[in-house]
């Protein structure tokens, strides 16, 4: 289908069932188009065994993000699948207020208005070519990128100016156990973010 015919035919269910809504019917920040979805009737490839291996990708990673979740006893969004950019993301909080956030829309404001540590998985974008796993601290403290990360495939990716822990999917796939080396880089992302922006890292802890 092209997205005009989904549009359409995503309406039409709602409004058998009385669902009635109202949507900025644009694409969001995707620089490659701005076709108002009822206009955009170019012809899409749906190319099932690739989605399907996504999505057994995604059921597997969420295990994992919930168990690390439950390691948590502070607050915590619960294991998600973000809009913007189809992330599989979880996010904890110190509970102390953050710094006024500085451009954005009212969204991200909303987001970065207490301190948080990010992580997540997504099937990468213009600056990271592949999938791969991601953690940042906001407020970014400083000498974050200069903490040691697990496993050593483990990196920090510093091109857009912010320090963000990255672990490639491909780096893990020949590991004998792959879950152990994404807690390890889940962990040690937090222990670099929680070491030097000043939480107490054993307040929250089971």
């Amino acid at each position: 289908l092209s997205v005009s015919e989904f549009y359409e035919t995503l309406l039409s269910n709602l409004s058998e069932l009385g669902v009635v809504v109202q949507i900025l019917d644009t694409p969001y920040d995707l620089p490659f188009s701005k076709i108002p979805f009822a206009d955009d009737t170019a012809d899409r490839k749906y190319d099932r065994e690739y989605v399907t291996r996504f999505w057994n990708i995604l059921i597997q990673v969420s295990s994992v993000f919930e168990e690390y979740r439950g390691k948590f006893t502070g607050k915590s969004t619960p294991v998600h699948l973000y809009w913007h950019h189809m992330d599989l993301a979880l996010t904890r909080f110190s509970g102390n207020e953050a710094p006024p956030f500085e451009g954005g829309t009212n969204a991200d404001k909303e987001a970065y208005s207490h301190e948080v540590i990010s992580f997540g998985f997504w099937a990468g974008d213009e600056n990271v070519r592949a999938p791969a796993f991601y953690s940042y601290t906001y407020p970014e403290p400083k000498g974050l990128a200069e903490q040691i990360l697990k496993p050593e495939k483990a990196i920090w990716n510093t091109d857009t100016g912010s320090a963000m822990a990255i672990l490639m999917y491909d780096d893990i796939l020949s590991s004998d156990n792959p879950r152990k080396e994404i807690m390890n880089f889940l962990e040690s992302a937090y222990s670099a973010g929680v070491k030097t922006a000043g939480w107490d890292e054993g307040k929250f802890k089971l």
